[in-house]
Parts: structure tokens; sequence; C-alpha cells
């Protein structure tokens, strides 16, 4: 989180793509999403619901899909608040 909040988002997607990328770092997932990827994907829970889809359909057979996106969704939130404070 801290290489992420010594960067300055331009615009509030840049913001909440930092937020993502901070907590996909939280939950130890090994990715990362830059400007493009963010642009293939639907804003919110469906983006990450679609990232998971398309990117890594094994997670699907061991966990329920929902319980992945909450977890990342509220990871995000959790990230995305302290981005707004700095």
């Amino acid at each position: 989180m801290a290489a992420v909040l010594a960067q300055h988002p331009d615009t509030d997607a840049d913001r909440t793509r930092q937020a993502y990328n901070s907590a996909f770092e939280e939950l130890g997932l090994p990715w990362t999403w830059d400007r493009a990827t963010c642009a293939t994907l639907p804003a919110g829970p469906d983006g990450v619901r679609t990232y998971l889809e398309r990117e890594h359909p094994h997670l699907l057979r061991a966990y329920e899909p929902e319980f992945l996106v909450n977890a990342i969704e509220a990871a995000r939130q959790r990230c995305e608040s302290q981005l707004r404070r700095h």
C-alpha cells in the first residue's frame, strides 16, 4: 500500500485503480491492473467478476465467486478510503 500511496492519482478512475491494486496486494494476490486493463472491464464488482472469469477461472473452481468479489471489494473500499485521505 505504501508504494501506491506515494503515487498521486490523476483522476477518480486512477484512484480506484490504485485502490484495487492495493487491495490485491493486501489480499496476497499478485495482480496489477493498469489503465488498459481497467478500460476492458465493467466498473465495480462486475469488473472484478469479469476479470476473475477471464484471467483466473481456476480460482472460481476453488472459491465461491461472490466470496472473492466481496473480499476484493471490501479491501478496495478500505484502500480507496486511505487514498482519499492523502
